[in-house]
C-alpha cells in the first residue's frame, strides 16, 4: 500500500467492497494507499448507514465519489452529494451519514 507511485481503479474497488460480507452490516472500507503520515481510504455506506461522532489528529478531506452524505461538523451540516469535497482541520469532531447507498474518500494527512 506503499510504494513510490499506487494506481487504482476506484470503480473496481467499490465494487470489490459490495461483494465482501461486511458490506451486509451497511458499512465497509479499505484502506487504498498507508504512508506513516498520510492514508486514503475508500469506504462504502448503505442508506441511512452512520458513522458515530469521532476525530484524528490529522487534517482529512472527504470526497464523495457515489451517492449522498451529510458530515456534521462544528454545529454544521455540509451536504456532500457525488462530487463534493470538505476539508477538515485536525481534531474537529465530525460524524457521517449516507442519505443514499454511497461511497467516499477519506484522506488523512498526519503533521510530522
Amino acid at each position: 500500500m506503499a510504494a513510490a507511485y499506487l494506481e487504482l481503479n476506484l470503480a473496481r474497488e467499490l465494487e470489490q467492497l459490495h461483494r465482501e460480507p461486511e458490506w451486509n452490516s451497511g458499512q465497509n472500507a479499505r484502506t487504498l494507499v498507508k504512508y506513516d503520515d498520510f492514508r486514503i481510504v475508500l469506504t462504502a455506506l448503505k442508506a441511512r448507514a452512520k458513522i458515530p461522532g469521532h476525530q484524528t489528529e490529522g487534517r482529512i478531506s472527504i470526497q464523495t465519489i457515489a451517492g449522498h452524505i451529510q458530515m456534521r461538523a462544528e454545529g454544521r451540516t455540509f451536504d456532500l452529494p457525488a462530487g463534493s469535497l470538505l476539508a477538515l482541520d485536525r481534531n474537529l469532531p465530525h460524524d457521517v451519514e449516507a442519505l443514499e447507498d454511497s461511497a467516499f474518500l477519506l484522506t488523512i494527512a498526519w503533521p510530522r
